[in-house]
């Protein structure tokens, strides 16, 4: 990420987590702390030390990006790059198909697996 993040910037945390890779996650940068990185909060992801409070972590920069605006999409077509709303984050994967009006099997490449969500579930890749 070129621009300088400040405490308080909403962003999204790109995992290179093994079993996590491909999916994003909403923070809150709390500090720069130097060296291409940064301190987050996450919003929806909680400490294994107590779970009664959000999960801290240094991450680099290259991990970030700003969060992306809210679109309420009407529909996708094939082959579509969508986000999946899952496991409280943001999986990347591809529209594969269609039942009925409004759900959508969305293939995961790096998993390949494919799973069928609901509309609401689903925002466009940016």
């Amino acid at each position: 990420m070129a621009s300088i993040l400040r405490r308080g910037d909403e962003v999204e945390v790109c995992s290179k987590q093994v079993g996590f890779v491909g999916s994003y996650y909403a923070a809150t940068v709390i500090t720069n702390i130097g060296n291409h990185s940064y301190a987050v909060r996450y919003k929806n992801l909680v400490s294994e030390e107590d779970q009664s409070q959000p999960l801290t972590e240094i991450v680099a920069a290259d991990e970030l990006r700003p969060m992306p605006p809210k679109v309420s999409a009407t529909g996708f077509s094939l082959y579509d790059a969508v986000d999946a709303y899952d496991n409280d984050g943001w999986w990347v994967g591809t529209i594969s198909g269609k039942r009925g009006s409004d759900q959508y099997y969305v293939f995961f490449n790096t998993y390949g697996v494919e799973i069928l969500y609901p509309l609401s579930r689903l925002r466009p890749h940016l």
